[in-house]
């Protein structure tokens, strides 16, 4: 299995897969190869199917890992074991549409209301007035803030792609009272010299404020991204631009927020109130 799993990487590096992925797709092959305590080469078709229906069935493992699984097997049955994929009868998934959590307005200005502590106040207010993911804010340098175009350069984010977003006015003004107080070298949101904030903190940052705040919803910091996006949708910004701000490939990734923009149905003039009869 070692030296499948270096091919498979070496694969994956190759093709500019993140460090995250190299390590979900090695760790799939992984789980298949110890619950048969054999190499995964020498498994039969079979064998894998009735692995899938097991981790489906028995774990209750959700639709991600099965799509995460199959792109694995892929991987390597096809770009290291040079195998025809079609010989292979995995089924996919069936597809759901899950949609995401948003908080109200009201929410997002109870939970930064409530964060006494400046550097917080500013890490999350920049999260949602930007649409930022908790990677993206983590990784902001101070170079990345242009307070004349007044716009922020996401630099590598995910697909390893650029982006800018916009930079809200109020929340320039609380970047500077940040930056008065803190003087941040390079990283934007730093705990030393040198060293950005760990994702975890960032992530526990939130989840305090939404405490104090005693919000009962069960979101995490990704809810402000998601919240940005719906409450651009609702004051009538056109899908593509949004697509534009949050970075996403396919506008049908953006498009997920047409259902959870909530409609009123009593805004909704019935076709018959304009014809004359």
């Amino acid at each position: 299995m070692s030296v499948l799993r270096n091919k498979m990487v070496l694969q994956m590096e190759l093709r500019n897969h993140s460090k995250r992925t190299i390590e979900s797709y090695t760790k799939c092959i992984l789980g298949l190869s110890l619950h048969y305590n054999s190499s995964p080469e020498l498994l039969s078709n079979e064998q894998i199917r009735q692995y899938i229906h097991f981790r489906l069935i028995e774990k209750k493992v959700g639709r991600s890992w099965q799509n995460q699984f199959i792109s694995a097997l892929k991987i390597l049955f096809c770009d290291v074991l040079k195998r025809e994929w079609n010989h292979i009868d995995i089924p996919h998934p069936k597809g759901s549409l899950k949609l995401p959590v948003t908080l109200a307005r009201e929410e997002v200005r109870e939970i930064i209301s409530v964060t006494q502590n400046l550097k917080h106040r500013a890490l999350l207010a920049l999260t949602y007035s930007a649409g930022l993911r908790m990677s993206e804010v983590r990784n902001l340098k101070i170079t990345a803030i242009d307070s004349k175009r007044m716009v922020i350069r996401i630099v590598q984010a995910k697909g390893f792609k650029d982006r800018y977003t916009i930079l809200s006015p109020v929340a320039l003004k609380l970047l500077r009272e940040y930056w008065i107080q803190y003087r941040p070298t390079e990283w934007l949101f730093q705990t030393k010299p040198g060293q950005a904030m760990a994702l975890r903190t960032v992530g526990q940052i939130f989840t305090n404020s939404l405490n104090k705040a005693r919000i009962r919803k069960k979101v995490g910091i990704h809810s402000l991204r998601h919240s940005f996006a719906t409450h651009l949708m609702e004051d009538g910004v056109s899908l593509p631009i949004i697509q534009q701000l949050l970075g996403h490939r396919s506008i049908k990734t953006t498009s997920v927020y047409l259902h959870v923009q909530p409609y009123a149905v009593h805004s909704v003039h019935s076709p018959f109130d304009a014809l004359s009869v």
